[in-house]
């Protein structure tokens, strides 16, 4: 069975073509190939990259042009040219995709219809950066492979476990009845990476107490226990909870009513301000990548340190806050760009817990680690690095969907 996969963002589409026989493996394979488009800030220009699993590789830049044009060219990558990997766009079997917000309609994978392609656009206001691309990139396979089977895969399913206590803001609960509740984030890699932690360490899922860390440009925790999801960082949008790249994060709601009555904010702007120029680039005026903002702090940028400080202290802060409703602490992991590349974050966030008697080995930790436990033998807390493979779990998740699909029809 071969299966694609669309991982849309507001900046770019990761794509992938597994090619899966039955039963599913446990571990997941190489794609095939490997494609995704970088658009530059201005969307007049697209990057395109691709590789596959024999070494082929392919860079180029389209200007101009249409986002479904850009994307049916990466398409036409999997057929055409050095790296061809099938011969026909016929042979894929079903196409998965990442749905960042389900709303409470949608909290399992589901084949797409129209009523769920409707309820992914009536939630683009909730997720403006990330449902729009992928309801995109939902039409653009319609138009490219027709009726194709296509599974939405959404990031809310995760954390639909969530208590009243940790999902009902403090505000009037006819707001609550309406849906304005914490949906939560990323769940896809935080029940992979969950898992996962489980496999390394050869235990039951259902016996531990994780905190997983996924920090990527945007950032979240979830608190597990039992292998369910009782508390996260983001809330009802991905724009609440920790530090990120240019998203403020939570910030005092007083701050708004504020910038609103004092300087006649519009709600676009509003929204500009706390999506796209907060976060590490708002303070450091440097960058929205933490690794650019590291080197500007070590030739003496003082705003890039500040950055580097409130961003430490507020993943400690959150850290401490899933640590209070797990009631302990077991395995804490870290995944995504920053929690699998970046050592200094990983110590800076663990040297605040060592009064839980949690030890990293400083020497694993240097070694960009993957899969691997970088706590000390004494250690009281697992602390792990996993990589995370959102694509793969939806991938899997599509497989299933799609095989018990083809039973029913052959009854």
């Amino acid at each position: 069975m071969k299966i694609l996969i669309l991982n849309a963002g507001s900046s770019s589409q990761k794509s992938c073509l597994y090619d899966i026989t039955a039963p599913i493996p446990t571990l997941a394979p190489q794609p095939l190939w490997e494609g995704k488009i970088n658009w530059t800030q201005d969307q007049n220009q697209a990057e395109i990259t691709v590789k596959t699993a024999t070494g082929a590789k392919l860079q180029e830049t389209i200007a101009g042009d249409s986002r479904q044009v850009q994307f049916a060219y990466l398409l036409s990558t999997l057929t055409e040219g050095k790296t061809k990997v099938i011969d026909d766009l016929s042979v894929i079997n079903v196409v998965g995709h990442r749905v960042v917000h389900g709303g409470q309609d949608y909290r399992d994978a589901v084949i797409i219809t129209e009523d769920v392609k409707q309820a992914i656009a009536r939630l683009c206001n909730l997720a403006p950066a990330h449902n729009p691309a992928a309801l995109a990139g939902i039409e653009a396979i319609e138009k490219s492979l027709g009726n194709i089977p296509q599974v939405a895969v959404f990031d809310t399913g995760f954390h639909s476990t969530l208590p009243d206590a940790a999902a009902i803001y403090p505000i009037p609960y006819q707001l609550a009845e309406a849906g304005i509740r914490r949906y939560g984030f990323h769940g896809i890699s935080h029940q992979y990476c969950a898992s996962k932690a489980a496999e390394i360490l050869g235990q039951n899922l259902s016996s531990l107490r994780l905190i997983t860390c996924h920090l990527g440009n945007g950032c979240s925790l979830a608190a597990i226990k039992n292998g369910c999801s009782i508390d996260t960082t983001m809330g009802f949008t991905p724009l609440d909870g920790l530090m990120m790249g240019s998203r403020s994060g939570a910030v005092d709601p007083g701050i708004l009513i504020y910038l609103l009555q004092q300087y006649n904010y519009s709600s676009e702007e509003l929204d500009k301000v706390l999506n796209k120029a907060s976060g590490l680039l708002g303070i450091s005026g440097v960058s929205s990548d933490l690794r650019e903002v590291i080197a500007a702090k070590e030739q003496g940028n003082q705003r890039a340190q500040l950055a580097w400080d409130i961003y430490v202290h507020r993943l400690r802060a959150g850290i401490g806050a899933m640590l209070a409703s797990l009631a302990g602490l077991d395995v804490l992991v870290f995944t995504a760009g920053v929690g699998e590349k970046s050592a200094a974050i990983r110590e800076a966030a663990c040297e605040s817990l060592g009064f839980l008697g949690l030890k990293i080995d400083f020497e694993k930790n240097q070694q960009q680690p993957i899969d691997v436990d970088i706590a000390t033998s004494n250690s009281t807390v697992r602390v792990l690095v996993i990589e995370t493979q959102e694509d793969w779990a939806i991938a899997k998740l599509a497989a299933g969907i799609a095989q018990q699909c083809y039973k029913l029809l052959q009854q």
